[in-house]
């Protein structure tokens, strides 16, 4: 039988040949924090290249080796949390909201009517005429005035915040050919703002700014009345009377004047005292308010 070859003997005096030098033991690679990748960090994924006509896409999550990258964000916001954490305090919270918006709404509204509603009640149903003059009462200064004027003059005013009316009419006695007297009216509807204070400041302390005028109230004439007077004759042919009545019945003004002045050419010597005029006045006006009224 045959056998294997040997393999021939190695000499005795030749030294033993080394072996592949021995392996280090296998180290992980270290992650590194910089964004850059480093040697012995793993390699980064590459995304493929886009196809034709394709946006290019970019991953949700961090880029690997970057940790301070943060994630795109896509679609909606995110809603804020509730108040408290409980969606029973969220609804509580709009609906406090939404009471408050209705609350004020509400309270808009209520001014808007109240506002409507008294304006149109303190104006007491009085209108203001085109022609005051055809409409007003001045009777009782005709017994002394007989001769009537043939043409007064006459005014009026209508806006959204006032309504105004004005008549002058001269009086004149008999042979008279010029006017011995003088008498004005005027009505005025303040349709937004209340008269009162100022007309009270005006009427009551009218003496307080005009030297030598008497003022005093008057009872049962609208809301406040006053009568302003003044008479310079001293018993003379010569001077001026004046008088003027005042009232305010609500939101609504009325103002009679009378003026006569004196002079040696004048040919009437005996005008009407002021306590004679003051009745007149209080009696006409009267009378012209209950006409004024719808």
């Amino acid at each position: 039988m045959s056998t294997p070859p040997q393999q021939p003997a190695q000499p005795a005096d030749r030294p033993p040949q080394p072996g592949p030098p021995a392996q280090p033991p296998s180290v992980p690679p270290q992650p590194t924090a910089y964004p850059y990748p480093h040697p012995q960090s793993p390699p980064v994924p590459q995304s493929p290249p886009p196809g034709p006509f394709q946006p290019p896409t970019t991953p949700n999550g961090p880029q690997p080796g970057n940790p301070y990258a943060q994630p795109p964000q896509y679609g909606p916001p995110p809603m804020p949390p509730t108040v408290g954490g409980s969606g029973a305090a969220g609804r509580a919270v709009l609906w406090a909201v939404v009471g408050a918006v209705v609350a004020s709404a509400a309270w808009a509204a209520g001014v808007f009517l109240i506002g409507a509603t008294v304006g149109a009640t303190e104006l007491r149903g009085y209108a203001a005429p085109s022609d005051l003059c055809s409409r007003a009462d001045y009777t009782s200064f005709k017994d002394e005035y007989t001769a009537a004027d043939s043409a007064p003059t006459h005014s009026s005013l209508k806006d959204p915040a006032l309504d105004e009316s004005y008549c002058s009419a001269s009086l004149k006695k008999p042979g008279s050919s010029y006017a011995d007297a003088y008498l004005s009216i005027q009505l005025d509807l303040h349709k937004k703002t209340d008269p009162g204070p100022e007309f009270t400041a005006t009427w009551k302390n009218y003496e307080d700014s005009h030297t030598g005028y008497d003022v005093g109230p008057v009872e049962d004439i609208g809301d406040e009345a006053y009568l302003v007077t003044r008479d310079t004759t001293s018993g003379t042919s010569s001077g001026s009377r004046y008088a003027t009545l005042a009232v305010r019945d609500g939101w609504v003004t009325y103002t009679m004047s009378y003026s006569a002045y004196l002079s040696s050419y004048d040919p009437d010597k005996d005008p009407p005292k002021i306590d004679e005029i003051s009745d007149w006045l209080k009696t006409d006006t009267r009378n012209t308010l209950d006409r004024l009224k719808d």
